[in-house]
């Protein structure tokens, strides 16, 4: 008895320190770094939208961007170390659950576990550009072209690259209905906010949160017709997935629109910095 006693006290104390304030400023620093590469993508597509067409409107083109700036060194350092605490938040949800009445069940384990290898590998790219500009974050075009020759090459790989568009279509509208919901309000601590701040919050969310669903939906469904056609070249990276809006027939309009959302998520982002329950 006295075991079990030590063991669920143990558990209890490692749960305890998951949830601290060691992981909590990891998780708030992982939620402003990720809203600072959605401004700057979506500042980036703007001016795509407005025909400055010189730089990738993607992860890698924002890296670019900062680095030309004073003291931009530090400022990438400071964006890997932030998504590195990001994959370490997931981490502990994924291990010890997440904050809500729901947030034990397995389904929101997995996924917090999805997306501890996701910034895991995005904080590794964001470092390794850190470390020198021409060894991490390349074009995601290419990148997206390059898994995708190679997941077809594999037994049943058009199967693969399709059911991963389909995952990532089914994704982003289902980040846009939840948008739309205004799910999010589960997760801030609305006591401590102002009504100002609460209007913000939902401008952002609501309208970052469609945005975002749409890019996820466009890219999920030319991994699908990468697929369907065998041919790698199909697929698109985030810059190429933004690019083709303005090839719509509302044109850049749309492009411009879409990109002004990905600039609202990152304020959004930002905001759960300052008021997600962590």
């Amino acid at each position: 008895m006295n075991a079990n006693v030590m063991a669920r006290s143990g558990r209890l104390g490692a749960e305890r320190a998951a949830r601290g304030s060691v992981t909590e400023g990891a998780a708030r620093a992982g939620l402003a770094a990720r809203g600072v590469i959605y401004l700057l993508v979506g500042v980036l597509a703007v001016q795509v939208a407005f025909g400055d067409t010189g730089r990738q409107a993607d992860r890698g083109g924002a890296l670019e961007a900062l680095a030309g700036k004073p003291l931009g060194a530090v400022l990438l350092w400071a964006l890997g170390v932030g998504l590195a605490g990001m994959a370490v938040w997931r981490l502990s949800e994924a291990v010890f659950g997440a904050v809500g009445p729901d947030g034990r069940k397995a389904r929101k384990r997995l996924l917090a576990l999805g997306g501890c290898v996701f910034y895991a590998c995005v904080a590794y790219s964001v470092l390794s550009f850190a470390v020198g500009p021409h060894s991490g974050a390349g074009s995601s075009d290419q990148q997206s072209r390059d898994v995708t020759a190679r997941a077809l090459g594999l037994p049943a790989g058009q199967w693969l690259v399709a059911a991963v568009g389909v995952g990532i279509v089914v994704a982003g509208v289902w980040n846009a209905v939840q948008a739309v919901r205004r799910d999010y309000h589960d997760q801030l601590k609305r006591g401590a906010m102002s009504r100002w701040a609460r209007r913000l919050v939902d401008v952002t969310g609501v309208g970052g949160g469609v945005a975002r669903g749409l890019v996820f939906v466009a890219a999920g469904a030319f991994a699908v017709r990468a697929a369907v056609d065998y041919r790698p070249d199909r697929a698109k990276g985030m810059d190429d997935t933004l690019r083709s809006f303005a090839h719509t027939p509302l044109g850049p309009s749309l492009l411009a629109c879409v990109a002004a959302g990905l600039v609202l998520f990152g304020l959004f982002s930002i905001a759960l910095a300052r008021w997600r329950r962590v």
